[in-house]
């Protein structure tokens, strides 16, 4: 089978092993574009068919990717436990309504799944994800692999070591042989690197964990954000729906709120688990406002802890160098012909995801919070569902000049995020005005590399 004929199959197959997980996406909609935040199932943010031309005379010699993995199960029971504790508590009282009577079996349908497939552990809805990116990511530059098979060039493949992330890089490249079965051989074994790829866990971050774990600014801000009475509001809200008042009114507005985020962190873990678990969903138990809520307070954790953070502090951000450094050591390498690889593919997490977005500042990832105003979707562009999806990712193609194209950069550099075309910082000059692609000199100069 050509590389065409494979890719096509490849493909048809991917979007037939679709068809039973659009449901759940597409039940959260643009109405509810916001209830998931990071939990968001991945989805390509182009058409494919609006890309921009390659300019003529170049040919693309090598991509670079750096993505997080795809869909997974939640990371432990605790919030599951302690939903069916304060239910079955309700249960024995004869306190649950209608509604909640039918959460319970949900949850531990929910459970159940997630255990079966190892807490923590990618989904087969997060399999899929990277499968069809990675075919995508053929279609996008068919004559880069095929010169990669001709050649025989590398294709690296590097993970966090986290078995969600290594098995986010297997699916991805079961999809890239799918699609061309000749590089399939040419595919080499994952790699762990903690230090490109786990780096907010390595000691060298020290300074980032304490940062987390006991800065003052940081837990007062957090602290200010939770006490804001539309979370008291939201959490009675949701709990009234389900438990009789009599009940209700036994429960503090603490216990209340817990309850009510336990929910929602059950919520968002739903759709990623749309395979193992398809009769669940908890729509119905979190309505649309209370769910945005929750979710824009999960939101503005991440935005402290891993995003742009407060104005004037880059301790969320900086050590995101060494993966920005590792974009650039790559290209430049391949540009001054000191490696062969065909491609350097990479497999971390939001942790690192989210960082990376800032210090590239990539749409959305741009601004701060001042002290005085903390975070709020009403002030600020970050969306968790947009920044780091799951399986969120980004890609940079390298194009070298035809050797008669005199006058002419040698290499040009074309960014996706998400796969979707994405303009470089401010400062950095595309080669004609609203062009996506980028001198690789320009670059190094507007990021400080020469």
């Amino acid at each position: 089978m050509n590389r065409s004929a494979a890719l096509a199959t490849a493909l048809a197959a991917a979007l037939a092993g679709t068809v039973g997980l659009a449901g759940t996406a597409d039940a959260a909609g643009h109405a509810q574009r916001d209830v998931y935040g990071t939990k968001t199932p991945y989805a390509p943010q182009q058409d494919a068919r609006h890309y921009q031309q390659v300019p003529k005379g170049y040919t693309a010699v090598f991509t670079e990717n750096v993505a997080r993995h795809g869909s997974r199960a939640m990371s432990g029971s605790e919030d599951g436990d302690a939903v069916l504790a304060l239910l079955d508590r309700a249960q024995q009282q004869g306190a649950l309504t209608d509604l909640g009577a039918e959460l319970a079996p949900q949850v531990r349908t929910l459970l159940a799944a997630a255990s079966g497939l190892g807490y923590g552990n990618l989904s087969a809805r997060g399999a899929d994800e990277q499968r069809q990116t990675a075919l995508r990511m053929e279609r996008r530059l068919p004559g880069l692999f095929d010169t990669i098979a001709a050649q025989g060039e590398p294709i690296v493949v590097e993970t966090s070591g986290v078995a969600r992330a290594t098995a986010s890089a297997n699916a991805f490249t079961a999809g890239l042989a799918a699609g061309e079965p000749a590089v399939a051989g040419l595919i080499g074994a994952p790699k762990t690197d903690k230090n490109l790829l786990y780096f907010h866990k390595q000691p060298q971050n020290a300074d980032y964990q304490a940062y987390v774990a006991h800065d003052p600014e940081l837990a007062a801000v957090l602290a200010r954000i939770d006490a804001d009475p539309r979370t008291a509001e939201a959490a009675r809200h949701t709990a009234q729906r389900l438990f009789a008042r009599g009940f209700l009114d036994t429960l503090d507005a603490p216990q209340q709120i817990a309850f009510a985020r336990s929910l929602y962190a059950l919520f968002s873990a739903a759709p990623d688990l749309a395979v193992e678990a398809p009769g669940v969903s908890l729509d119905r138990f979190l309505p649309p406002r209370d769910a945005q809520w929750f979710a824009y307070l999960d939101d503005a954790e991440e935005f402290y802890q891993k995003g742009p953070g407060f104005s004037g502090r880059t301790i969320t951000y900086k050590m995101a160098g060494v993966l920005l450094d590792d974009l650039f050591a790559q290209a430049e390498a391949k540009a001054a012909g000191t490696s062969n690889n065909g491609a350097v593919l990479r497999f971390t997490h939001a942790e690192e995801i989210e960082p990376l977005a800032a210090l590239l500042g990539l749409p959305g990832s741009t601004r701060q919070a001042a002290a005085d105003q903390p975070y709020s979707y009403l002030n600020n562009p970050w969306r968790g569902a947009e920044v780091s999806p799951m399986a969120a990712n980004l890609q940079w193609d390298l194009y070298r000049a035809a050797d008669d194209s005199k006058g002419r950069p040698s290499y040009l550099v074309r960014m996706f995020y998400n796969e979707k075309e994405t303009a470089f910082k401010d400062g950095c000059q595309p080669i004609a005005k609203n062009s996506s692609f980028y001198d690789l000199k320009e670059l190094e100069r507007c990021f400080g590399r020469g």
